[in-house]
């Protein structure tokens, strides 16, 4: 999932909700039985309404938008069916009308808002499966049956589940470790460096029998995360069980913990980074190891392979600071959607650690979205050659919306475009060197270089294939089909040789660079 790095949350101008609209003797959520605050409901669908109306590529009305709502609470019930008329809304359950209320102004999103949870509260009467639904479930439904019109990139996330991707992608208060529940406590798998728990002597292998006095083997593992994480700066207890079967108590420190997605080795001379997703700190993963290697290794330094197979994306700045530290100068992409704040061109600065330095970048069917805007760039700026396989062609921007609830909607609202102007989404980066037409594992980079002789011609008619031409953009994609290559160690093997042969990788940086590029001076 991709974030536009300058995204806004809209702000919900404070009103009262009037009472509810239309004309009903139906008794709707007894409080008792299925708590529903229906302010909050209203203002989180008045909020997220407003943002899919402002944001979304095609402009959709809140009343078609509302309307595809409703129709989702047949998810809950297929019984229930809602259908406008008119300028009448008709609420049928069992093929039999139960209800009618007239229809708000087609952009009218309070009273649209005010409409949507008046028929889901009076419908809870008519169906059992509603009426033990709470908020969460009923929100889901009608938010997910909007957003299925848009596209497949935009979602709903509940409360816990919105938690939970703000955490990956901005970090969170814990103690840095990862864990396997067993039945006598939590099993230490992994420490992350200089967290909280590395910094207490915490090592894998070790039991967690205790948090903050609470035995670990009574509590499931949403509550075992609750009580680790919580405020930056706050401490919290823990009973570790060591190798002798001692148990000691250790005081920790919560500190911002931001999952790795950067694992980093030198193999004769090459830096090899796998780039498993990106994150808030996955550009400056790339700098601290390009820096090291640099250091460690001096003129042994040979080049970089970018890792990126297998790479679902995540945050648009990083996949532009990434690209940032090889690129010099000229576009790295550039954003386009239906509202203004869409439209955005990002430009190297120039001076990044990376500059000069041989990259090749492997990419397969599974990257997607920044690891494709990484992708795209390196080879369309003369900076990398892409070994591989077409990438998965996800090249739309998402913004997130947190909502009133907890919640949030990442909701697609621009597409990419790479340095030399071609659309990302539905194409993808076609590699310099394909590997999934053949078993490549005996091909010598040489032979592959011959092979792909027909790589500029192709890459000319890539690069200027209109996204509204569906036909040529899956021919072309056929050049080189799209497949996982996440296990196949010869295209690393290929990257490698390539890399040690300085003569050949510029033989195939210059198959992929455009005309008006020149290949990029590397330093050896």
């Amino acid at each position: 999932m991709l974030n536009y790095r300058n995204s806004f949350s809209i702000l919900l101008i404070g009103f009262v909700l009037a009472g509810a609209c239309g004309t009903s003797t139906l008794d709707g959520w007894a409080k008792a039985d299925a708590p529903f605050d229906e302010g909050l409901a209203e203002k989180t669908l008045a909020q997220g309404m407003t943002a899919i109306t402002e944001r979304t590529l095609d402009r959709i009305s809140v009343a078609d938008a509302s309307m595809e709502g409703l129709h989702g609470l047949g998810s809950i019930d297929p019984s229930l069916t809602v259908q406008r008329v008119d300028d009448t809304v008709l609420l049928s359950a069992t093929d039999h009308i139960a209800a009618e209320y007239p229809a708000p102004g087609d952009d009218d999103v309070r009273g649209w808002s005010r409409l949507t949870v008046t028929i889901a509260h009076e419908a809870s009467a008519l169906s059992p499966q509603l009426k033990k639904a709470d908020m969460e479930q009923v929100l889901e439904a009608i938010f997910d049956s909007t957003l299925a019109r848009l596209d497949l990139f935009s979602r709903y996330h509940g409360a816990q589940e919105a938690r939970r991707l703000r955490a990956e992608r901005n970090g969170f208060g814990g103690i840095g470790v990862t864990f396997d529940h067993e039945a006598k406590g939590l099993r230490i798998q992994t420490v992350l460096d200089q967290s909280p728990a590395a910094q207490a002597g915490l090592q894998p292998g070790q039991l967690i029998a205790r948090i903050d006095g609470l035995d670990v083997t009574n509590l499931d593992q949403p509550a075992i995360v609750e009580h680790l994480r919580g405020p930056v700066g706050s401490e919290l207890s823990v009973v570790v069980i060591d190798a002798t079967g001692r148990q000691v108590q250790k005081t920790l420190r919560r500190a911002l913990i931001v999952p790795p997605t950067v694992t980093a080795e030198t193999v004769d001379g090459i830096l090899i980074l796998h780039v498993s997703s990106f994150n808030q700190r996955t550009a400056d993963s790339i700098a601290q190891a390009l820096t090291q290697t640099k250091d460690q290794l001096g003129a042994k330094f040979i080049g970089v392979v970018l890792d990126l197979r297998g790479n679902p994306g995540g945050l648009l700045d990083q996949a532009v600071n990434a690209a940032d530290l090889f690129i010099p100068s000229g576009i790295i992409v550039q954003t386009r959607g239906r509202h203004p704040l869409s439209n955005q061109s990002y430009d190297a600065t120039g001076g990044g650690v990376g500059e000069g330095v041989p990259v090749v970048a492997l990419v397969d069917g599974k990257s997607a979205s920044a690891a494709e805007i990484l992708a795209g760039a390196l080879e369309d700026s003369g900076r990398a050659v892409v070994i591989g396989t077409n990438s998965y062609g996800k090249g739309t921007v998402q913004t997130v919306i947190h909502l009133p609830n907890d919640g949030e909607i990442t909701l697609t609202w621009s597409r990419f475009f790479t340095p030399s102007g071609y659309a990302l989404h539905g194409l993808g980066v076609l590699p310099t060197l394909c590997t999934s037409l053949a078993d490549q594992t005996q091909i010598a980079p040489q032979d592959m270089l011959a092979r792909s002789a027909t790589v500029p011609h192709d890459l000319a008619d890539w690069r200027r294939v209109k996204i509204e031409d569906i036909n040529s953009r899956a021919r072309l994609r056929d050049l080189c089909p799209s497949m996982s290559r996440l296990d196949k160690d010869s295209d690393m093997a290929l990257a490698e040789k390539l890399l040690s042969q300085p003569t050949l990788y510029q033989r195939a940086l210059a198959l992929s660079t455009p005309p008006n590029q020149s290949v990029a001076e590397t330093v050896r």
